[in-house]
């Protein structure tokens, strides 16, 4: 149903797979996510909406002195291509995309290794597993309720705050110059 399917997005697809279809094996899952992909490249990408008031929570955030980026379970090209639909690209130092195998709590580790983010980055997220990276790398967390994740579901990440509307999430940080 369309509720199931809502339920898994967010996740790396080689987990939703493996959840759908149990007996499914490497081969098969690098086929199904190649397929997808290939559609998502041609069409996905312009599908997705952008919630009301990204970008001047965006432009809000970066004018506090913030270093924005993307930590995503699609692949980096494909992320990039949405964020340049919407014009969103310029807002983001970084977009790191994930591939099959790949969680998204060894992506944060990878950032942090780079320096692409430290140990003061906040991840914001809208499922679990977005939480779960940040805090499995030590850094602090913000939930979101306008994506696919439920309150419960991030409430058991244990967020430092959980917010409803895309304005809340610029008060969620103060200007880089008034921080200890």
């Amino acid at each position: 149903t369309d509720a199931e399917i809502s339920a898994e997005i967010g996740p790396p697809l080689d987990l939703m797979f493996r959840k759908f279809i149990p007996d499914i094996q490497m081969p098969e899952i690098e086929i199904l996510v190649a397929h997808y992909r290939e559609r998502f490249g041609e069409l996905g990408f312009a599908e997705n909406r952008m919630y009301t008031g990204i970008p001047e929570v965006l432009s809000d955030l970066q004018s506090k002195g913030l270093n924005l980026g993307v930590c995503t379970s699609k692949p980096a090209p494909a992320a990039k291509k949405i964020l340049e639909h919407f014009g969103l690209a310029d807002y983001m130092e970084f977009v790191s995309g994930g591939d099959i195998g790949v969680a998204k709590k060894s992506q944060l580790e990878s950032l942090l290794a780079t320096g692409s983010v430290d140990e003061n980055a906040v991840m914001i997220g809208d499922r679990g597993v977005d939480l779960s990276a940040a805090h499995s790398n030590g850094l602090r967390s913000v939930g979101v309720l306008w994506g696919f994740g439920s309150n419960r579901e991030l409430l058991g990440e244990n967020p430092e705050m959980i917010v409803q509307k895309v304005i809340e999430l610029a008060d969620c940080f103060a200007p880089i110059d008034s921080q200890t």
